[in-house]
Formats: C-alpha cells, structure tokens, sequence
C-alpha cells in the first residue's frame, strides 16, 4: 500500500492498535529476517490474554533461526503449488481466489484512497495486506486518520468475518512452530478488536 506521513494527534492507544496491525503485516507478509526476528524476541506482555500471547510470541521467536521461519513461512502460505493455508478473504468466505470480497474490497480501498503498491501482485485481499491497511487507516497514512466508525465499518467488511478463523487455522497448522504463537497473537487481538468495535456507538 502506498503511505503518507503520519500525524502525529493519534491517541496512544490508536498508536499501539496499529503497531500491532503493522507487526502482524510484517510477519504475515514474508518470513521475518534477524531483525524482526530479534524484535519479536524482546516483546514483553501483561497478565491479559494478549500480553500472554506476546510473552509466548517472544519465547519462541528467541530460539527460531532466520533460516528455519523461512521454511516454515513457505510450508505455510507458499509450499509446491500452494502452501497449507490461503490467507485470503475471498477464499475463506467463498472457497475461490479473487471473488467477490476482493471486487468489494477494491471498491472501498479506492473509496478510501488505498492503492496497491506497484511491486505487489498478491491479491489485495490476503490478511498481511488487511493488516497493513487497518495500520494505515488508523495513523493517517492514506490521508487523515480515520474515526473509529470508519475503522469499524471497514473491519467489519474485510476483516472481521473471516480473520479470526485464519489465525485459528494457522495456530493449527501442521507446519506452524513459530506462526502459530503469531496465530495465536493475531487471533486474541481480533477479539479485542471486535469487542471494541461492538461497544462503539452504530
């Protein structure tokens, strides 16, 4: 996606909801290399369902090589003709590759002013795509920061029908070692966010 600078009146909370989107972007959308690696491994979590979730994430990210999350990211999503999972919205809601969620989607990221970048090919509507859009949404980087009703409006639409069911199957995942405390993190986050949206004004 293309970005803007970000504003900086963004209250915390929006701040750490979309660094938490933008790190689930990066982990979904290639394997993580050393740094994000050692990044993962100095997360620190509270007593919460998500704080245990990111004490659990920096556990395992401290004893996976570069070398071995790159195998198990192509297991997972690439694999010889198709990985394990399929980490798209139209294909989690339909069956089939570049259906109708995807047309829909298109529609409100050009609503939005939301374009692809030039060297992605990937259909937009895979979850690391989602996950960086919600980010962008939230901080201004598509323009000005959205309200929460728009977030919840466009969560509600692309991310929410099917998202939690995605990381449930990747906390499944036969190949999944390290994704699935990504699994995990990603799925307890969707929780929280659907809870937070359900109790904002309709």
């Amino acid at each position: 996606m293309t970005m803007t600078a970000t504003p900086t009146d963004i209250p915390e909370e929006d701040r750490l909801r979309a660094q938490l989107y933008d790190f689930l972007a990066l982990m979904l959308a290639h394997p993580p290399q050393a740094d994000l690696l050692r990044h993962a491994a100095a997360l620190t979590g509270d007593e919460s369902a998500l704080g245990q979730a990111m004490d659990s994430l920096s556990r395992v990210a401290k004893v996976t090589s570069e070398s071995a999350v790159k195998t198990e990211f192509n297991k997972l999503f690439i694999g010889l003709g198709r990985g394990e999972l399929l980490p798209y919205a139209s294909y989690y809601l339909t069956g089939f590759l570049n259906e109708k969620p995807l047309a829909i989607l298109r529609s409100d990221m050009a609503a939005q002013r939301i374009s692809r970048a030039p060297n992605v090919f990937e259909p937009e509507d895979n979850i690391a795509s989602l996950m960086e859009m919600m980010a962008g949404l939230i901080l201004g980087r598509f323009g000005v920061p959205a309200d929460l009703e728009t977030q919840k409006v466009f969560w509600n639409r692309h991310i929410g029908p099917w998202a939690e069911h995605f990381f449930s199957d990747l906390e499944a995942a036969k190949a999944s070692v390290f994704y699935a405390s990504i699994g995990t993190a990603g799925r307890v986050f969707m929780e929280i966010e659907r809870e937070g949206f359900r109790m904002t004004a309709a």
